[in-house]
């Protein structure tokens, strides 16, 4: 009896080391320390707190990328905040525990090089990208200029924009080169002035010529007339070989440019030969001389 009671107790005693042996119930005492728990808390709380860092980051860019871009740029963007976050997690935990990335770092930073030189162009236009981004000097639906090329913003990419030319012509600008040329946006402003120059004979009465040329935008119901900042004006510009230049200056609002524009030279040319004022142009006189016999 003693007997099986004795080997009762030693199987279960070595069925109770192999469990322990199994499922390392030794080791994990061990590892569960004060110390260690101490760590994994910390570890949590950090993670957490990149976590709320991340979101924060995310929603901040994304909500205000989305007036301003289309819907697969902004989802690009936060895919690439996505994988910095997972990247940077990822980093800390194999730091917690105790593995060395200095070897990964090294290969980080030799694969980059490489990339780097085989793809400068694309990432100076990535970076370019950012800060058309941020920077926000334009948005879908302007109306740009950009090295001699004008056209309605089509798309605002990460790597180029689109734009849209008057005789309906998509053509591709890189975000560097936008970056390093001087970009004139039309649409930045609800109100633009314009100049218009006008060539008149030097023996015309110039006094009845301003006087004309101020009567003109009441003609004109494009033209700004009832504020006094945009107030228009005309004067003589310059004393040119074909005539003297009088310049009569309006403002409108941007959305009227070619109606504007039409209506002011319409009525300009009308007004000035109802005055009996000629507009100057270039004349070549040619005499014949005949031939003496």
């Amino acid at each position: 009896m003693e007997e099986n009671l004795t080997d009762s107790s030693n199987l279960a005693f070595d069925t109770a080391s192999h469990l322990k042996s199994i499922f390392y119930i030794d080791e994990l005492k061990n590892y569960f320390t004060a110390e260690n728990l101490t760590r994994i808390i910390t570890s949590l709380i950090s993670i957490l707190f990149f976590w709320l860092i991340y979101r924060a980051i995310r929603h901040f860019v994304t909500s205000s990328l989305k007036k301003s871009l289309q819907k697969k740029t902004v989802l690009l963007i936060e895919r690439g905040i996505s994988y910095c976050f997972y990247a940077i997690i990822s980093m800390f935990i194999l730091g917690l525990f105790g593995i060395k990335l200095n070897t990964i770092w090294g290969a980080a930073g030799i694969a980059g090089i490489a990339i780097g030189f085989a793809a400068q162009t694309s990432i100076s236009n990535l970076i370019s990208g950012i800060f058309v981004v941020t920077d926000r000097a334009m948005k879908i639906g302007d109306f740009i200029e950009v090295e001699d090329v004008s056209g309605t913003v089509d798309r605002i990419g990460i790597i180029s924009i689109k734009i849209r030319t008057m005789d309906n012509q998509e053509v591709r600008i890189p975000n560097s080169t936008i970056i390093n040329s001087k970009l004139i946006n039309y649409s930045g402003h609800k109100h633009r002035r314009y100049v218009f120059s006008f060539n008149v004979d030097y023996f015309a009465d110039l006094d009845k010529v301003i006087e004309i040329l101020l009567e003109v935008p009441k003609l004109c119901p494009s033209v700004i007339l009832d504020e006094e900042d945009y107030a228009p004006k005309a004067f003589c510009a310059l004393l040119s070989e074909t005539g003297v230049t009088m310049n009569l200056i309006v403002w409108g609002e941007r959305v009227n440019f070619l109606k504007l524009k039409g209506e002011v030279c319409l009525n300009t040319i009308n007004s000035l030969k109802a005055a009996g004022i000629s507009i100057a142009f270039n004349r070549t006189n040619v005499n014949i001389i005949p031939q003496e016999e």
